[in-house]
């Protein structure tokens, strides 16, 4: 199977902390979305041109992040389990995962897009409802995560949809002010798998930054 993906996405990088957790070999092969060409190429695989984008041997191709952790955690039953046996567990994980998604990720991704235009280009309802939600999901994740190492029970792929957007998170809407998140995100970069990810997509990462600047 091969996993087309680009290391700064956020999204790529919850299949790819998935994939360490799972200990499943794959190829792959790294798609800057940035790049016009490359993107027109990809296109021609995949219309819709979003990755991560998981090809199996047979040719079948899996996207979307979740769908692709659910079809790893079910295919390999090395490493550790993803979503739980567990059915109120299992939802559990699910319904965090759709929150980090959508409430997190997706607004921390718009903060991160507006930064890097000029001041004055900048949406400022676009910024003002992506903070709006961040705060609230802020609120909710520290609440939650009392008591607790993990978003639900055991490392989940609720975790992997949490890690990414807290790591840009710190750039454009931190969580200092939250000790229970500020506990979390320790718990999170201490995990091999989680670090792993974080140091191979670096690189791109300043790429990135030093580009937007």
């Amino acid at each position: 199977m091969k996993l087309y993906y680009f290391p700064p996405s956020t999204y790529s990088q919850k299949v790819l902390i998935a994939f360490e957790e799972k200990h499943a070999k794959f190829d792959h092969e790294v798609v800057n979305l940035f790049d016009d060409e490359t993107r027109n190429k990809y296109r021609e695989l995949y219309p819709l041109g979003k990755i991560p984008l998981l090809q199996r041997a047979d040719g079948w191709m899996i996207p979307e992040s979740s769908i692709i952790i659910e079809f790893l955690d079910a295919e390999f039953t090395e490493g550790h389990q993803l979503i739980p046996t567990d059915v109120d567990s299992a939802r559990q994980t699910r319904f965090m995962d759709r929150m980090n998604d959508l409430y997190l990720n997706d607004p921390i991704a718009t903060l991160l897009f507006e930064s890097w235009k000029p001041a004055d280009q900048r949406d400022q309802d676009k910024i003002a409802a992506a903070e709006a939600n961040i705060s609230i999901i802020y609120q909710y994740m520290n609440k939650n995560l009392e008591g607790k190492d993990w978003l639900v029970n055991e490392f989940s792929m609720a975790d992997c949809a949490a890690a990414a957007p807290l790591y840009y998170a710190q750039q454009v809407f931190p969580f200092e002010n939250y000790k229970e998140i500020e506990r979390y995100w320790r718990n999170l970069v201490a995990r091999e798998s989680v670090a792993n990810v974080f140091e191979q997509a670096r690189p791109y990462i300043d790429r990135l930054g030093q580009n937007a600047a």
